[in-house]
């Protein structure tokens, strides 16, 4: 608990309900399209019936949704597989950068070592 008696979690609090937020009215709107979709092809089908322009309705809703559902299923997955992909490059590029910088300061070291040496030997003839 922080001294205002809150989570340190309440400050990310906001960011993920507007994005739930978000997230719902995009899946509204993308149903309310595929209502309207699904109203232009009953349109085009005026010798259906009531109930048979329902039922085609509420086939064609679900098969949108379903397909819906496994195309964001297959990004979600493809977007972990990148991220492990980017995470892992990014550690090893980490761990070379590091390699360097501790050659280079090895070798300024050392090059000041020898600086130093070579001015005590000039210094003490």
């Amino acid at each position: 608990m922080t001294p205002g008696g809150h989570d340190a979690l309440d400050g990310e609090r906001p960011g993920v309900l507007a994005a739930e937020a978000e997230g719902y009215l995009l899946a509204h709107a993308h149903h309310e399209q595929i209502r309207r979709e699904a109203a232009e092809l009953r349109a085009r089908l005026p010798w259906l019936t009531t109930a048979q322009a329902e039922e085609l309705t509420g086939h064609y809703v679900r098969l949108r949704l379903d397909v819906t559902r496994r195309l964001l299923l297959s990004t979600v997955r493809r977007a972990e597989e990148l991220r492990e992909e980017y995470e892992d490059r990014y550690a090893a590029l980490r761990r070379v950068l590091l390699r360097r910088h501790a050659a280079a300061a090895c070798a300024v070291l050392a090059c000041g070592a020898g600086v130093s040496s070579l001015a005590a030997g000039v210094l003490t003839r």
